[in-house]
């Protein structure tokens, strides 16, 4: 049960941190942030997946990431992918 909620943080920051670095910009996050990131992305990735037929994996965890910390910033922080 340890080993699987370590993987899980683990798993959530690595995804977290790449759709981090996929879209250029300041984000104000700390480290739990950038987990939860991941976690949602992974959630909403593997939601995708299923709408698709595919299996979620990597792939569809990480566009997942991506694609909420696209809203974030949209909605929440009222600008666009990068700063202007």
């Amino acid at each position: 049960m340890i080993t699987f909620l370590i993987a899980l943080l683990i798993g959530g920051l690595v995804i977290g941190a790449l759709a981090r670095l996929a879209l250029p910009g300041p984000d104000p996050m700390g480290l739990v942030a950038t987990i939860a990131l991941g976690l949602a992305g992974s959630f909403i990735g593997g939601l995708l997946g299923l709408l698709i037929g595919k299996r979620a994996g990597f792939f569809f965890s990480l566009l997942g990431a991506i694609l909420l910390l696209y809203l974030y910033r949209r909605f929440v922080q009222k600008r666009g992918i990068v700063q202007s």
